[in-house]
């Protein structure tokens, strides 16, 4: 063939090859280069969305430990690349462990001898710091915090409202004025001494243990539903400390809540002002069951305006609680710990 160049005229002859071996391995170590300098980027963001954060919880919050085998967080709440697990001998794995302080005992002879490098733990209590015990000795201890407070490293409240476009106001019919479901009942607490103050000028319908009316499950919302107002009286004043009585047993229930607990500027950060009575709101408690019992039909729907705008979700399953800890992780503060806990909680 004429037109073909002879061999000593190819750009790809002796001195060619050598070229380009030697441009092809500057280009393998710039490369790898690339990766070690700047291991946030490429490979090492690759191996984040390959890999599940594990999470492993030393000792289920409640009695019942659900089967977190299989995928939960996505099956139940869309959270992608979150492992739960209870299963000790994974520890070395695990990226994030749980510690209920409901489970802790005194001393830390039933924590993991030792941390490993790049895990943080987590100290887990819904509990007021009134009958949250023995803090101390958890000094230098934990990473992160999860509670009800909203300054946690990870927040779990009791529950929220959320916004719904299709929301309408829902008002159960009314049989009796005033209801309270009360399981502990000791006269020391601030509660108690409301109560018995409020019960003079008032009838309060009471259920629960404490009286022994136990309601059952699910006579507990049918029967709270019928009452116009509710005492969601917490059983300690703290702050953020607002549990399921007023979510589950005011709001969800469909009655008006009566609150004895923080501030009402507390209680305004998470519901709206005209959605609650706040005992704080009267000079006596003479003229609070006044307000309550002269209450006209107009002035009492407008407690409910809420609904036309939110709707009420609870957080009652510690499993959605735990996987909320993988959304949360990619913002939260890695190696700290908390000097005094104690100190923390009570501030």
């Amino acid at each position: 063939m004429p037109w073909a160049l002879p061999l000593r005229w190819s750009p790809w002859g002796r001195l060619g090859v050598k070229t380009l071996v030697t441009a092809g391995v500057f280009v393998t170590i710039v490369w790898n280069l690339r990766f070690f300098l700047n291991p946030s980027k490429g490979s090492g963001e690759d191996f984040k969305h390959r890999e599940p954060l594990v999470i492993l919880v030393w000792e289920w919050p409640s009695k019942q430990v659900p089967n977190v085998s299989r995928d939960v967080c996505h099956e139940l709440y869309s959270i992608t690349g979150c492992q739960l697990t209870t299963e000790r001998q994974l520890l070395h794995q695990a990226h994030v462990v749980v510690f209920p302080h409901s489970r802790l005992q005194p001393g830390q002879g039933k924590l993991p001898k030792e941390r490993l490098p790049g895990q943080n733990w987590v100290w887990v209590s819904l509990e007021s710091p009134s009958n949250t015990r023995a803090l101390a000795a958890w000094n230098q201890t934990f990473n992160w915090v999860m509670t009800y407070r909203q300054d946690s490293d990870i927040f779990i409240p009791y529950g929220k409202l959320v916004p719904n476009q299709s929301a309408t106001v829902n008002i159960p019919a009314k049989t009796n004025l005033v209801s309270w479901v009360i399981s502990n009942y000791h006269r020391t607490q601030k509660r108690a001494e409301v109560y018995k103050n409020l019960s003079r000028y008032l009838h309060v319908n009471i259920y629960g243990k404490a009286n022994n009316k136990p309601l059952c499950k699910d006579c507990l919302l049918p029967t709270i539903s019928k009452s116009k107002f509710y005492l969601a009286f917490e059983n300690s004043i703290h702050r953020d400390y607002i549990t399921e009585k007023l979510w589950r047993n005011s709001l969800l229930a469909g009655t008006v809540p009566v609150v004895l607990g923080p501030p009402r500027a507390n209680y305004e950060q998470f519901v709206p002002a005209d959605s609650f009575i706040h005992v704080n709101d009267f000079s006596s408690l003479e003229e609070l069951a006044t307000f309550l019992k002269t209450m006209n039909s107009s002035r009492y729907q407008q407690f409910f305006a809420w609904q036309k705008k939110f709707s009420v979700k609870l957080y009652s399953d510690w499993r959605e609680r735990i996987c909320a800890i993988c959304t949360a992780y990619p913002h939260l503060p890695p190696g700290h710990l908390y000097p005094d806990l104690q100190s923390w909680f009570n501030s």
